[in-house]
C-alpha cells in the first residue's frame, strides 16, 4: 500500500477507507468533494476498473465508456483481482489483499473507519470481516428497500438469518432516502444507528449543463425535427421491460387522442433489449410525434433535459432512479410511478410533479394532462422541482458522512 504523507497527519484527521466494486459515475463527484474535507483522509479501494476501460452494458445493449472523469480528485487503489468481469455479482469481481490494504506490516490498522458499498458480494463481506478482525468500525450503504421482488418463505427466513450475522459486522448505516431507511429499520430496528446520506448527483454540474444547453436547444430541435412551439414529454433510461416505457407510449397515445391544444412530442432516449418491441408499439399508434434517439452518454443528457417540458419514469422495482435528480436540476417537473424509490423524498403531487400507481396507464395519462395543462403550470412545477433538489445534494451527503464519522471515530468533530 502506498505510504502516507506525514504532513497530512493531524490529531483529529479521520482515516476513511471506502470499499466499492468499481468506479461509478454518480459517486465520483461525491468522492472528489469528500477528499477536499481537511479532516478526512479518504482512500477508495476499487475491486475492478471495468467502468474505466469500457464495457458492454447489457441493459443498454451497447458498448459503454463513460465520458465523465471517474478517478480524478481523490486517492484510490485497485485491489489485486482473482476474478473480474463487466458487471457485479456475488463473486464478481473477486479480490485478494483486502485485509492487507487495511493494515500496516506490523498488523496495525491504517484506517479508523471502513465504509462499504453494498452487502451482497463476497468482497463486501470479506471487507467487513477484515475490518472487524482489525477492530475498525464499519459503515454500510446500499440501495435496498422493502418493496422487493417476491421471495419464497425459505428465502425470507434465510435472509433474516443473514441479517443477524450482518448486524454483527456493521456499526452504522447510511440510508439513501426514506424507503431505504425503512428497510434498515425493518431488519435492524434501532440497534444500528442511521445517518442520512441522500442519494444525490452533482447538482451544480447538471444545473450548469442544462443552463448552457439552452444556447444549442434549437440545434437539438432541428436534429429531432421538433416544432419549438410544442411541449416535449421525455423518457431517458435503459429500454428494459421493468422500465415500462411501453406504458408511457400507451399513456401518451391516450393523451394525444384527447388533446385539444398543441400536441406534445414523446422523446425516448436510451437503448436496450426492448428497442424493437417499442419501435413496433410506437409505429402501431400511427403517431408521427414519437422520437427514438438511441443511447446517449451522461454528458449529453442535460441537452435533453433542457428540451423537455416534463420527464416520466414509469418503472417498476426502481430502488431510486437518479435520473430524477438530474432532470430536477434542469428545472423540469417529473412524473414517476410509486415503485420509484426517490418518489417519497423528491416528488410532491401537484407541486413539482406527480406519483401514480405503477402500471395504471390512465393515471399516467391523467398526470401528463395535469402537468401540461398550461405553460404556466408546467413552468411553476419546474421551478418547484429545482428548489427541492437543491436541498438534496452532495453537501447534504458530506454532512451525513461527517455525523457518522463523529459517532464512530473518537476525537473527530462533525
Amino acid at each position: 500500500m502506498p505510504g502516507r504523507d506525514p504532513a497530512r497527519v493531524h490529531p483529529h484527521r479521520v482515516r476513511l477507507a471506502y470499499l466499492v466494486s468499481h468506479p461509478i459515475q454518480y459517486q465520483a463527484p461525491l468522492l472528489r468533494r469528500l477528499a477536499q474535507e481537511p479532516d478526512i483522509d479518504l482512500t477508495v479501494l476499487f475491486a475492478s476498473d471495468f467502468s474505466v476501460r469500457g464495457y458492454r452494458d447489457e441493459g443498454f445493449g451497447v458498448a459503454v465508456k463513460w465520458d465523465v472523469p471517474l478517478l480524478e480528485g481523490y486517492r484510490h487503489i485497485f485491489l489485486p483481482r482473482l476474478r473480474d468481469g463487466n458487471d457485479v455479482s456475488f463473486g464478481t469481481p473477486l479480490n485478494r489483499g483486502i485485509l492487507r490494504a487495511l493494515k500496516d506490516p506490523a498488523g496495525q490498522p491504517v484506517f479508523d473507519v471502513l465504509w462499504v458499498h453494498g452487502y451482497a458480494t463476497a468482497n463486501s463481506l470479506h471487507g467487513m470481516l477484515a475490518a472487524k478482525l482489525l477492530g475498525i468500525p464499519v459503515i454500510l450503504r446500499a440501495e435496498s428497500w422493502l418493496r422487493d421482488r417476491g421471495r419464497s418463505i425459505p428465502k425470507l427466513v434465510a435472509k433474516r438469518l443473514f441479517f443477524r450475522v450482518l448486524e454483527s459486522l456493521i456499526d452504522a448505516v447510511l440510508p439513501i432516502g426514506t424507503l431505504n431507511s425503512d428497510y434498515w429499520r425493518h431488519y435492524f430496528g434501532n440497534r444500528i444507528p442511521q445517518f442520512l446520506v441522500p442519494y444525490a448527483v452533482d447538482n451544480d454540474y447538471f444545473s450548469d449543463r442544462a443552463h448552457h444547453a439552452r444556447a444549442t436547444r434549437s440545434e437539438l430541435q432541428t436534429e429531432l425535427s421538433l416544432d419549438p412551439s410544442r411541449p416535449v414529454v421525455l423518457f431517458a433510461s435503459k429500454l428494459q421491460e421493468r422500465k415500462n416505457c411501453g406504458h408511457l407510449i400507451d399513456a401518451y397515445a391516450r393523451l394525444v387522442s384527447t388533446s385539444t391544444g398543441s400536441v406534445p412530442y414523446l422523446v425516448i432516449v436510451g437503448d436496450g433489449e426492448q428497442r424493437e418491441v417499442l419501435d413496433r408499439q410506437a409505429a402501431a399508434t400511427g403517431l408521427a410525434t414519437i422520437r427514438f434517439t438511441g443511447f446517449r452518454n451522461q454528458s449529453e443528457l442535460p441537452r435533453f433535459f433542457d428540451l423537455a417540458s416534463v420527464f416520466v419514469l414509469p418503472s417498476r422495482h426502481e430502488p431510486w432512479g437518479l435520473i430524477v435528480n438530474e432532470v430536477m436540476n434542469a428545472g423540469r417537473p417529473v412524473i414517476v410511478s410509486d415503485d420509484v424509490g426517490s418518489a417519497p423524498d423528491l416528488v410532491q403531487d401537484g407541486v413539482n410533479g406527480f406519483i401514480y400507481p405503477t402500471g395504471d396507464i390512465e393515471a399516467l395519462a391523467g398526470a401528463l394532462r395535469r402537468v401540461l395543462a398550461s405553460p404556466d403550470t408546467t413552468q411553476q412545477m419546474g421551478v418547484n422541482a429545482y428548489a427541492r433538489i437543491q436541498q438534496w445534494g452532495i453537501e447534504q451527503d458530506i454532512q451525513g458522512i461527517r455525523r457518522a464519522l463523529q459517532h464512530l471515530a473518537p476525537g473527530f468533530i462533525a
